[in-house]
């Protein structure tokens, strides 16, 4: 296995022959017998080990064991010990999913800290196989039946094309010492199932089995570049990057053969799980609506529009009357006394100084709003503006106010209120503009 080990580094990740890497290692045999492989392979490395406190003196005990590692292999370790139950319950996770988070976390923080290249795990086969049978049974699209990537940013995983039993042959045939987790013997997880209920009676049926898997991921991985490829050439006349999200030309997207697929493939990556809802607003009313957790998907005639839920819909800002540049989340407000009235654009509006009541607070717009539009006769309901001027659901969310007390100064570049504008050139005049 070491000759393979180092010809799989030599083809696929020449670049680790000259980085600094982070190996992490829990002290189970695969993590093991990465630190050892690497070390032969003359890589430079350093160990990190977390300490999740689940299993009470064992989790010592193998915190004992990779800092006995390190010293016998004479490598640098780092060491972090992690609440995981409080932090699952603190962010309604799982223990296992909460432990992930607390891992990968941490070792992005080492890695930028310490300026490592690269960091490894010793996932392998099985463990794609097993990741293959999790993604099934919860369901999933072509990518989640493709397989752990053998690289993903800064993570590689140069493992992946061996096996469980390979890598305890090579510890066996090498004398190497591990620490074998209790946990993993118990059937209550549902990886740990599939390991020892179902993929023994695979094996048995054809005990070839996991690699005829492996040759069959294989070919899903290349079905799976090859829609990629595909959807490469559709993005640009599907999709149009808006100053609120995205918009999805629904007109073009029903020209072309398997729709719902680019659909699903366009919009994997925002969260959505009800997908016949997603498929349906093709054809649904505009107005129609279906929210992921993070993102809402709106019908608006003849485009889809995806927006990321707004977090400041009920929030208002304030600015004093001595502040004459204030940075806020939507942009930056600029507050100028000028002699006279020069150009017109949107992002800015003149206003009388003296009809101000400060502090002037910055908010979304609401049911029921009304102001008096410069240029126009009368008062207008804000929404019957909006409507004149064809705005889509997301541009009318993201209208921010300008007001002075309960009076709407400005319509933030769109249109001003006339009640706040210049009746005399004697008059003070304060340019207020608004930039992204």
């Amino acid at each position: 296995m070491e000759k393979a080990f180092k010809n799989e580094i030599k083809s696929q990740f020449p670049y680790l022959c000259n980085s600094k890497i982070l190996l992490a290692v829990s002290g189970g045999v695969d993590s093991v017998v990465l630190t050892h492989l690497c070390k032969r392979a003359k890589l430079d490395l350093s160990l990190a080990h977390c300490n999740f406190n689940l299993r009470d003196k064992e989790s010592k005990a193998d915190e004992e064991f990779v800092a006995n590692l390190a010293k016998e292999l004479q490598v640098e370790l780092f060491v972090e010990n992690f609440d995981t139950v409080k932090y699952a319950k603190d962010n309604k996770l799982s223990t296992q999913m909460a432990a992930r988070e607390l891992r990968y976390q941490w070792f992005e923080e080492l890695r930028l800290k310490h300026r490592f290249d690269f960091i490894l795990t010793a996932h392998h086969a099985n463990d794609n196989l097993e990741t293959f049978f999790i993604n099934l049974i919860r369901g999933t699209g072509l990518e989640g039946l493709s397989g752990i990537n053998v690289d993903s940013n800064y993570i590689i995983r140069p493992l992946l094309k061996f096996s469980r039993k390979e890598i305890e042959a090579f510890a066996i045939a090498n004398t190497i010492e591990w620490k074998e987790d209790s946990t993993n013997a118990s059937t209550k997880y549902l990886r740990n199932k599939i390991r020892h209920d179902l993929v023994p009676i695979l094996e048995e049926m054809n005990p070839q089995f996991l690699d005829t898997f492996l040759k069959t991921q294989s070919h899903l991985k290349e079905n799976e570049q090859l829609v990629e490829d595909y959807l490469s050439l559709l993005y640009p006349k599907i999709v149009e990057k808006t100053d609120y999200g995205y918009s999805l030309d629904i007109n073009y997207l029903k020209k072309i053969p398997n729709k719902t697929a680019v659909l699903y493939q366009l919009l994997k990556s925002f969260g959505f799980t009800e997908w016949n809802d997603v498929y349906h607003l093709l054809d649904a009313q505009p107005g129609k609506m279906v929210f992921s957790t993070s993102h809402r998907l709106v019908k608006d005639r003849d485009y889809l529009l995806l927006t990321e839920i707004d977090k400041t819909e009920d929030k208002i800002y304030e600015i004093s009357k001595d502040e004459d540049f204030v940075m806020l989340p939507m942009g930056t407000f600029s507050f100028l006394e000028v002699a006279d009235i020069d150009e017109k654009v949107s992002n800015c509006i003149y206003v009388d100084p003296d009809k101000l009541e400060f502090p002037l607070k910055v908010r979304k717009w609401q049911q029921g709003d009304i102001f008096y539009p410069f240029g126009m006769k009368g008062k207008k309901k804000l929404s019957d503006f909006f409507k004149n001027k064809k705005l889509s659901l997301p541009q009318k969310e993201n209208s921010w106010l300008l007001c002075s007390g309960e009076k709407i100064v400005w319509v933030v570049n769109q249109r001003a209120d006339r009640r706040f504008s210049i009746t005399s050139p004697d008059q003070k005049i304060i340019k207020i503009t608004f930039s992204l």
